[in-house]
C-alpha cells in the first residue's frame, strides 16, 4: 500500500528545507511580501540569472553584457535591454597566425571583426567604447582600425553603424555600394554580416527610389511613397548618379525581358 507522502516521513517538511525555500523565505521577510509573490520573484530572478550569469564559456572566451541589436538609437544606455554575449578574446591558433602575418595592428583589427560578428550573431551590438575596453586600447584607436577595415572593403557591425548614429554613410548605402562594385552576395554577407535576404531588401528599396527619380518624381514625393528618410533618399540618389553606367545598375533598373517559353510561341 502506497504511503501518504507527507504523513509517512514528513517529506513535504523536508523539501521545504532546501536552498530555494530558504531564499524565498528571505525575500518574503526582507521585502514584506506574501510567500506566493516572493516565490514568483524568485522564479523570475532565476530566469534572469540563467540568461545573464549562467553562461557556458570555452577557452579564450568571456561573457560580456552588450546592448541588444533591437534597441533604437538615442535610448539611454541604462534603460536599454542588454544581452549576455559569449565573445572570443583569444583564439590561440588563429590569432597567432594573424599576429605573425600582420603584426599587432592586424591582430587588433582581426579581433574587431570577430568580436562584432559574434555579438551580432547573438542579437547584440558593440560600440567603440565596448571594443576599446575588450581590446585594452582607446576608442580613437578602434575608430582608426574600423576606418582602415572599411577601406579594405569590410563592413564592421557596431552599434553606431547599425543605427547610423555617425555623420558617415548609412550601412545600407555602404552595403549597396559593394553590390554595385560587383561583389557577390556571398562576399557581401562575409564582409557585412548581413544576410542575402537583407541585401535584397535594400536593393528593393533602392530600386524604388531610383525608378521614381528616373520618372521625374521630386524627392518629397519619393519620401511619401517609399517611407524612407530624406537622408537615405539623398544617399541612394547619389549612389545612382555614381554607378548609373555600371552593368549592375543596368541589370537592376532595366532587366532583360524573360525569354518566352516554348508553349507561348505561336
Amino acid at each position: 500500500m502506497k504511503r501518504e507522502k507527507d504523513t509517512a516521513y514528513g517529506i513535504n517538511r523536508l523539501e521545504s528545507k532546501n536552498a530555494r525555500a530558504a531564499i524565498i523565505q528571505k525575500i518574503s521577510a526582507d521585502f514584506n511580501l506574501m510567500p506566493l509573490i516572493a516565490e514568483a520573484y524568485y522564479n523570475q530572478i532565476s530566469d534572469y540569472f540563467a540568461q545573464h550569469a549562467d553562461v557556458q564559456l570555452t577557452s579564450g572566451q568571456i561573457c560580456y553584457e552588450a546592448v541588444a541589436a533591437e534597441e533604437p538609437a538615442g535610448k539611454h544606455i541604462a534603460l536599454a535591454k542588454k544581452v549576455s554575449c559569449r565573445l572570443t578574446l583569444n583564439d590561440v591558433q588563429d590569432d597567432l597566425q594573424v599576429l605573425a602575418d600582420y603584426g599587432l595592428a592586424g591582430l587588433r583589427r582581426h579581433r574587431i571583426l570577430r568580436l562584432t560578428q559574434e555579438a551580432y550573431d547573438q542579437d547584440a551590438l558593440l560600440s567603440y567604447e565596448d571594443l576599446a575596453v575588450l581590446l585594452t586600447t582607446s576608442p580613437a584607436t578602434v575608430k582608426r582600425d574600423i576606418r582602415a577595415l572599411k577601406q579594405e572593403g569590410y563592413f564592421v557591425m557596431t552599434r553606431g553603424a547599425k543605427h547610423d548614429m555617425g555623420p558617415g554613410l548609412s550601412h545600407k548605402t555602404q552595403i549597396l555600394e559593394l553590390y554595385f562594385k560587383a561583389y557577390t552576395f556571398t562576399e557581401i554577407e562575409q564582409k557585412t554580416n548581413h544576410s542575402e535576404r537583407a541585401v535584397y531588401r535594400y536593393l528593393r528599396d533602392f530600386t524604388q527610389v531610383a525608378t521614381l527619380h528616373h520618372q521625374g518624381f521630386p524627392d518629397a514625393q519619393i519620401r511619401l511613397i517609399t517611407h524612407l528618410s530624406d537622408r537615405l533618399i539623398r544617399e541612394y540618389l547619389s549612389l545612382f548618379e555614381q554607378y548609373q553606367d555600371t552593368d549592375r545598375m543596368t541589370q537592376l533598373l532595366h532587366p532583360e525581358p524573360a525569354a518566352p517559353k516554348k508553349g507561348d510561341l505561336q
